[in-house]
This record gives C-alpha cells, structure tokens and sequence, in this order.
C-alpha cells in the first residue's frame, strides 16, 4: 500500500491574522480621542477656517476684475477660480500645525506611555492623519458654502467635489506627516512655528491658488510643476470645472498619494528616533 502525502499551508498565527485589525482598531481608537479633543476645544476649529474666510471674501471682491486681464485663463469668475485655492491653503495651514498634538502628549508623558503600550507605531501616525483630513473635509464644506452663497458656481457637481475633498486630504495627511515627523524629531514647539512660516508661505504663492500662473513670471510657472501644493490646487480647480481633464486630475492625485504614503512612512520611522534619544 503505498503512502498517501498531503500538502498544507504552514499554519499563520492568530496573532499575524489579527494585527491588521489590531491596527484598524487603534487607528479608530486613536482618531476617536483626537476627534474629542477637537470637540472640547472647537475654537481651534473655527480659527482655522477664520483666516481662508477672508481671503475668500475680500481677495474675491478685491480682485475680482482679474478676470478681464488679457492671458487670463481662470474663467469668467475669480471667486470660483480662487475657491480651490483657498481650500487648499486652508488644507495646507492646517496640517503644518499636526505636529502641535505630539508636543502636547510629549510634554505631559503620555507620549512615552503609548510608546511603551502595545498601540501600533503605524496608527498613532495614521490616527493623525485621519484626524486632520477630517478637520479639512468639514471646513472645506463650510468654505464651498460660502463660496455659492457669493455667487461661485461649479460645473463639476457632486463628484468634483468629492475630487476636490480626496485632493484636500491627501495634501492634509502629507504634510501633517511631516508636521508629526518635525515634532519628533525636534520636540519644540518652535521648529513647528517656522516649519509653518518656512514652507507653507512660499508654496502657497508659489502656484496658482490666487494667480493664473501664466500672467506671473516664468519661473514661477516651472517652479509650481514641482510644488505639492499646486498638485493640489490643480486638482481642485480642474475637478470643480465643467469640462474637467480626467488624466490631469488623475494624474496629479497620484502624485499627493504617493507623496503622503511616502511621508508617512518617513514620519512613522520618527518614532525610533524619538525612543532612542529619551
């Protein structure tokens, strides 16, 4: 009689076959207390969108005659041209202050008692994330509101601005990233205060969120292909437009989500430097 063999699949542990839902489970966890704080606290959230209010309000007023400019390729209206923009600043400002979170669990402990937890490295960076696109989702709504209360009107109905949400969030969770990263690696408040002004400042007017690019110098044009921010801001205005270029804003989102996958995994590995030098 002759042996009959079988082949099985090596056995995966329990413990390998929940670890994904482990980290679900602290993402959602995490982001929840996030969330709580945001709602003791909802001034932060409304100055925030404080600032993009009055850009919207008076630099759409201001310059609304912008439009008549030969070379002027924004459309007939220079609210709508500039809503994106100022979503995207908003987005931008916003997630350069991330890092203020880690601080604060820094200096009271808690900080070194999740790290000394079994929480999951990976969703208290993402947990961040989640938390400050929520943040840029709601006030985004708001300023859309706004910006159809004065007269804005997009041609892209409901699916450019979920377009214009999905870009919001990616630039929101990329530069919250590094934000966190900043924060561990420095833990001062400081560094963030000029990482803010060092870099959202220039990127902000460094793309066409307030200017068609091509009545600005010419180098601003090239440097703006470049700029994260205008990734963005390109997805936004294309997405809100009525004949939107599909691959552009394709394009483009791949370009945040690569960006912020990268950024992510870089602010994450922050955490072995941070453990290392306490």
């Amino acid at each position: 009689m002759s042996a009959v063999t079988t082949s099985r699949s090596p056995a995966v542990p329990v413990e390998a076959r929940r670890a994904p839902f482990t980290g679900l489970r602290h993402t959602l966890l995490l982001t929840a207390r996030h969330l709580r704080a945001a709602r003791r606290v909802p001034m932060f959230v409304l100055m925030n969108l404080l600032q993009p209010m009055i850009w919207l309000l008076l630099f759409g007023q201001l310059f609304r005659s912008v439009v008549k400019i030969p070379g002027f390729t924004g459309g007939g209206s220079y609210l709508e041209f500039l809503t994106p923009g100022i979503v995207m600043m908003m987005a931008l400002s916003g997630s350069a202050w991330a890092g203020t979170a880690y601080i604060q669990d820094m200096d009271r402990g808690v900080m070194d008692r999740l790290l000394t937890s079994p929480t999951s490295r990976g969703a208290l960076m993402v947990s961040t994330l989640v938390y400050q696109s929520v943040l840029t989702v709601l006030q985004t709504v708001v300023v859309l509101g706004v910006a159809w209360l004065g007269g804005a009107r997009f041609g892209g109905g409901a699916g450019g601005i979920l377009l214009l949400l999905l870009g919001a969030a990616l630039l929101t969770a990329a530069f919250s990233a590094l934000s966190n990263a900043a924060a561990l690696l420095a833990r001062d408040q400081t560094v963030l205060i000029g990482l803010s002004q060092l870099l959202t400042i220039p990127l902000m007017f460094l793309s066409s969120a307030l200017m068609d690019t091509r009545l600005s110098a010419g180098w601003v044009a090239t440097v703006a292909r470049f700029n994260p921010f205008e990734w963005a801001v390109v997805v936004g205005r294309e997405a809100l437009s009525r004949h939107p270029d599909a691959g552009t804003v394709l394009v483009h989102l791949g370009l945040l989500a690569g960006l912020a996958v990268v950024l992510t995994g870089v602010a994450t590995r922050a955490f072995r430097t941070y453990q290392r030098t306490t």
